[in-house]
């Protein structure tokens, strides 16, 4: 070997080990990478178990926005995809949901005390199957989530007053869109969640559109981690009118390989014929 040839040698085997560091990098980097956007492979799987505690102390309605009794709404999905298509443009899962809320001034915890009062509610209140594609063959941060909730309850409010679910059906298709700016470390993220309720007269959300769009605005100090700030809105109307904007910041921390951590942190600053609070939010994401 010449001695031209052996620092040559050497070049070429630290280029290639940085680039399969490099490789091994994104690959571990799931926050950045695997935006609600992006589709599985196939044969992957992604697992979403997200907490979301609402409470409320004020409401707005007829124009008029007055103190009301504490009120506490938690949510629990479990949400479970896998990719099924060779060209990973098409992913198949199901969603459920685990409410429990509690009324009359309460404190915001009290949804945690799983108590058999006449002012709390809890259970398994809806099931949904549900597909995600790619709609654009060229465009893959861009993707279609369609899913069908079906109600696992009769009544939306019991004899003593405590709202749980709504008893209508939801159609829903939500439509993501990310955009990574060059230098990699900020990321948009857009989502328009597009709903109809039917098929029960006695629900409040019977016979309504629902139209949420939201934005993102996320910053990576690093690989595994994430801050964000984002805005959403949503209007509802048909048969039952309302709205509400509400503001919010977060983070999310890759914990490995496999498993990622959101937080995020909401205020509902404005709204016509709804309540007004702030909601805590804390999830885990597997994917693998």
């Amino acid at each position: 070997m010449t001695k031209m040839s052996k620092p040559l040698c050497v070049a070429f085997f630290l280029i290639g080990v940085s680039i399969f560091a490099q490789e091994e990098k994104i690959e571990r980097s799931n926050i950045q990478t695997y935006t609600p956007s992006k589709l599985l492979n196939q044969g992957q799987w992604d697992i979403k178990f997200f907490n979301n505690l609402y409470t409320e102390t004020k409401g707005k309605f007829n124009g008029i926005t007055a103190d009301k009794p504490r009120e506490n709404y938690f949510t629990s999905t479990l949400e479970v995809f896998t990719g099924i298509s060779e060209n990973n443009r098409f992913n198949v899962g199901a969603l459920a949901e685990f409410r429990s809320n509690t009324i009359n001034g309460r404190q915001a915890l009290s949804v945690f005390s799983f108590e058999d009062t006449n002012t709390d509610r809890k259970g398994l209140t809806s099931i949904a199957p549900a597909i995600k594609f790619q709609p654009l063959k060229n465009v893959g941060n861009f993707s279609v989530q369609t899913a069908l909730h079906i109600p696992l309850l009769s009544e939306e409010v019991n004899s003593f007053g405590v709202f749980l679910d709504q008893t209508a059906w939801t159609f829903q298709n939500r439509f993501f869109y990310d955009y990574t700016f060059a230098s990699g470390k900020w990321q948009l993220f857009t989502e328009l969640n597009a709903e109809y309720n039917f098929r029960d007269e006695k629900s409040f959300a019977n016979n309504t559109f629902l139209a949420t769009p939201g934005v993102f605005l996320s910053y990576f100090p690093s690989d595994e981690s994430t801050l964000l700030v984002f805005a959403q809105h949503a209007q509802r109307f048909g048969d039952f009118t309302q709205n509400y904007t509400a503001l919010g910041l977060g983070g999310k921390y890759q914990l490995s390989t496999v498993l990622n951590l959101e937080v995020l942190y909401s205020n509902f600053v404005r709204g016509a014929d709804t309540g007004l609070g702030q909601s805590f939010n804390i999830g885990l994401r597997a994917l693998f």
